[in-house]
C-alpha cells in the first residue's frame, strides 16, 4: 500500500496510482553501497483520472525529458543512504511537478513596438553608421 501523495488543499494523488522501486545507489556509503537498496524510482502516469486534462497535458509536457517507454514519469532520488528519506524526496519532486503543471500559463500578447520607438532606434542605427563611416579613413 503506498501513502497518498498530497499536492495542495485541492489535489491528492492516490497511492494506488504511483509505482515506486528500490535499487542499488553509487556513491558513499562504504560497504552498505553493495547491499542495501536505498536509490528509489518513483513511477506516476499523467494520464491519470485523478489530474484534469489540462494538468495532465501540461504536466507531460513539462516532464518530457522524465518519460519511460509506457509514459510514465520516472522521479530518481538517491542522495541519501535512507530509502526512506529518498522515497520521501521523490514524493515531494514528484508533487513540485505537478504543482507547476497546475499552473496556467500566461496567453502571450502579440504588442508592436511604438512608432516614436521605432524612430529612436533606426536614428541610433544611423547615428552609429556614421560613427563608423568617420572611422574608415584611408591608410595613406
Amino acid at each position: 500500500m503506498h501513502a497518498d501523495l498530497v499536492v495542495d488543499e485541492r489535489l491528492v494523488v492516490p497511492g494506488s496510482e504511483l509505482e515506486w522501486t528500490a535499487v542499488r545507489a553509487s556513491g558513499p556509503g562504504g560497504q552498505n553501497v553493495n547491499k542495501v537498496s536505498s536509490k528509489v524510482q518513483l513511477r506516476f502516469d499523467p494520464r491519470s483520472p485523478s489530474l484534469p486534462l489540462r494538468v495532465s497535458e501540461r504536466l507531460q509536457f513539462l516532464s518530457k525529458s522524465r518519460l519511460d517507454a509506457e509514459g510514465r514519469i520516472v522521479v530518481i532520488c538517491g542522495e541519501t543512504r535512507s530509502q526512506a528519506k529518498n522515497l520521501k524526496l521523490a514524493y515531494e519532486r514528484l508533487a513540485e511537478l505537478i504543482r507547476d503543471a497546475l499552473v496556467v500559463p500566461k496567453r502571450r500578447r502579440k504588442t508592436r513596438p511604438s512608432q516614436a520607438v521605432q524612430r529612436a532606434r533606426l536614428s541610433d542605427k544611423r547615428i552609429t553608421g556614421d560613427k563608423k563611416r568617420q572611422r574608415r579613413g584611408g591608410w595613406d
